[in-house]
């Protein structure tokens, strides 16, 4: 009886050490509770820059000057007339901001119906309305504009408890009346909100109103000017709710995130020559040409899927796209690796691949080991999940047809 009682008490007393380490991993964790979140639209839930810059292209042709995307960082975040003056400014337009906005407004109009969502944008807001969690839009846009904008988007007007738009203040972005206004509404102390936004004007006013603030910026590189973000992510792919007391996301699934499956496919190229020679990894390089798009609309991150090369079928793949941190691209590149040890090279080849899902967020690394390293263990990774049914279903060569025959790009 005695031996019993021992070991009772030694389980009770390794539970309670348990218990104890559990909960002070959750607290250094959770960075603050939280009880809502004020989203921005912009840059934030839509792909908005890409029309912004499919409009400029075409409008000032019409004073023969060119949008290269350059200045793009000056309008992100600001209000429309705001942006407006940073444009005529900066391309000396021979009219006013009043008149620019009055001339480009409707051609804005034109384009809404084409604004898509940003990779985890319906993910997160059907998660959290959901689970019963307050959420408010708190856009610089006109109340005209946000409207058109998310009526494209099922449920998501619907979603929102409050709206609030930069003509319905006094003062937008910076300034933190439009966030005040979401909490007011909302019926939630400012230090209870949590708030996503993409740009900088964004973070300083959600800052200044005293609310939590995680940035996913909307530019490339970046991510070292946002310093007064709580936190700063690559996409919402890669937000964790659970880190403010929010519920987590379900559907990770040993360490994979299942996406809507899109496609991309040409000539193998040669590459930077590093893959084999640098890292002991040769990658199956593709010409990013023709693929702006499908570039612009995925986050730089680590991919897997399925590969069919035309003159030797189907293989398991991992891939990066972005700028390679620890090399500091230039360009935003896609580099598969064929999980396969072939005997020569294939330069020339047809690859067709299908991403299926995602792993995690590009990212630097210390040394070239440790990302030797970590590049093995997605590839590891990547192997394991092909073989689950859910991503093991798509290595099938009529659905490799009908989603290439059925977009160049993206699903």
């Amino acid at each position: 009886m005695q031996i019993v009682q021992k070991f009772v008490n030694a389980s009770l007393k390794s539970a309670g050490r348990v218990l104890i380490l559990t909960t002070n991993w959750m607290m250094n964790s959770l960075r603050k509770l939280v009880s809502c979140v004020i989203l921005d639209l912009d840059g934030t839930l839509v792909n908005t820059d890409g029309i912004v810059s499919e409009v400029l292209k075409v409008y000032l042709v019409k004073y023969e000057k060119k949008w290269d995307g350059r200045e793009a960082h000056k309008i992100i975040g600001k209000t429309p007339i705001e942006a407006a003056a940073a444009i005529v400014e900066d391309y000396e337009l021979p009219l006013s901001k009043e008149d620019l906005l009055s001339e480009i407004s409707p051609m804005f109009s034109d384009q809404w119906c084409k604004l898509k969502a940003l990779p985890g944008a319906y993910r997160l807001v059907k998660h959290l309305r959901g689970h019963g969690v307050k959420m408010a839009l708190a856009s610089n846009s006109p109340r005209a504009s946000i409207e058109t904008k998310i009526s494209y988007h099922d449920t998501w007007k619907e979603s929102f408890a409050a709206i609030v738009a930069g003509d319905e203040v006094k003062a937008g972005k910076p300034s933190p009346e439009i966030f005040l206004e979401a909490s007011k509404r909302l019926n939630v102390d400012p230090s209870k909100c949590l708030v996503i936004e993409d740009s900088l004007p964004g973070v300083a006013a959600a800052k200044a109103a005293n609310m939590e603030v995680v940035a996913v910026p909307s530019l490339p590189k970046q991510s070292h000017l946002y310093t007064d973000a709580d936190e700063v992510i690559t996409s919402l792919l890669d937000l964790h709710p659970e880190k403010w007391g929010l519920p987590p996301f379900e559907d990770w699934i040993d360490g994979t995130l299942p996406l809507e499956p899109w496609y991309i496919g040409g000539p193998v190229i040669k590459g930077y020559g590093r893959g084999s020679k640098v890292l002991g990894i040769p990658t199956a390089n593709l010409s990013v040409e023709g693929y702006a798009t499908v570039l612009s609309e995925n986050p730089a991150g680590v991919y897997f899927g399925w590969a069919k090369l035309s003159n030797h079928g189907f293989y398991k793949m991992v891939m990066s796209i972005g700028w390679n941190p620890y090399f500091n691209n230039t360009e935003k590149t896609i580099e598969p690796w064929l999980l396969h040890k072939f005997d020569k090279d294939f330069y020339g080849e047809e690859l067709h691949l299908l991403v299926v899902g995602y792993i995690r967020p590009e990212a630097n690394f210390p040394s070239l080991e440790s990302l030797i390293a970590k590049i093995h263990e997605d590839g590891k990774r990547a192997e394991n999940a092909l073989e689950l049914p859910l991503y093991a279903k798509y290595k099938d060569e009529m659905y490799f047809k009908s989603i290439a025959h059925g977009q160049n790009s993206h699903l």
